[in-house]
Formats: structure tokens, C-alpha cells, sequence
């Protein structure tokens, strides 16, 4: 129903002008329409609750999916249903930038695992390149 994402990350197809989204940015005090796109909000975490944001994209009940920034993917740790953690095993990107804050220190399974959420079955998406698929889902509460 919507997407949230940094101000670099964002999707690049002929209907990414119709998804709601929110950009998440340092360069608005708090919440702003996105002068480029009607359907797009500004928003700054340090000056505007998630739930004021959300209510801002006058969604009542939806799925937001979150697709990129380190810090963006981080800020959500505690919220995720579910994640989508994909590895291509013979790709390096030197200069890359991690999926979560506290990768290196620590594998994106680890961070995931101890934010509460569990590791599915790995799928093979191309044996050949080595990519990889596992969603990790959250604990269902009491257990």
C-alpha cells in the first residue's frame, strides 16, 4: 500500500509515481508534501512520530514495505512482520553500503534473529550466481 525509503533509495519503474510512499530525510523539519510527487511525503523522524507520517498517507489499514537505506532498514528493526534477506554469494561491492547500522560488527542474521524475528527455509533463487532467499518472520507473541 505504501513505501518508505531514504532519499536515495527508490523504486525505478514507470508506476513508482503511483505508490504512496514515505522519504525519509534530515532536509524538512518534520513532515512535508514531496514537491516532485503528490502521492510522496518528507518525512523526519526526529521531528514527526511514525504514526503522524502514516496518518499522512491517509491509509487506514495497509502493508508498508521498506526498501532501502541503512538507517531506514535499522529504524524499522523493531516493527518488521516480515523480512525478505536476500544474498548473492559471489558479489562483492567494494564501497557497498550494509543492510543494517550495526553491520559489520555483526551478520544481518544476527541483527535480524535478536530483533525478535525467525529464520525461514533458505530458497535458491540461481544455484549458478549463488542468490539466495530467506524470510525471516516475528515470533508470534506468548511464544
Amino acid at each position: 500500500d505504501a513505501v518508505v525509503h531514504g532519499r536515495h533509495s527508490q523504486e525505478q519503474h514507470a508506476n513508482s509515481d503511483r505508490r504512496r510512499r514515505l522519504i525519509v530525510t534530515h532536509r524538512v523539519p518534520a513532515l512535508a508534501r514531496d514537491p516532485e510527487n503528490a502521492k510522496a511525503w518528507l518525512w523526519n523522524p526526529a521531528g514527526a512520530l511514525f504514526e503522524q507520517a502514516w496518518d499522512a498517507l491517509a491509509i487506514k489499514d495497509g502493508t508498508l514495505a521498506v526498501i532501502g537505506a541503512t538507517a531506514v532498514f535499522g529504524m524499522f528493526l523493531p516493527l518488521y512482520d516480515r523480512f525478505h534477506l536476500s544474498r548473492a554469494a559471489h558479489v562483492r561491492l567494494p564501497g557497498g553500503r550494509p543492510v543494517f547500522p550495526q553491520v559489520p560488527a555483526r551478520t544481518p542474521e544476527q541483527v535480524l534473529e535478536s530483533s525478535g524475528l525467525v529464520p525461514g527455509p533458505q530458497r535458491v533463487l540461481d544455484a549458478a550466481a549463488g542468490v539466495t532467499l530467506v524470510t525471516f518472520e516475528r515470533k508470534p507473541k506468548g511464544t
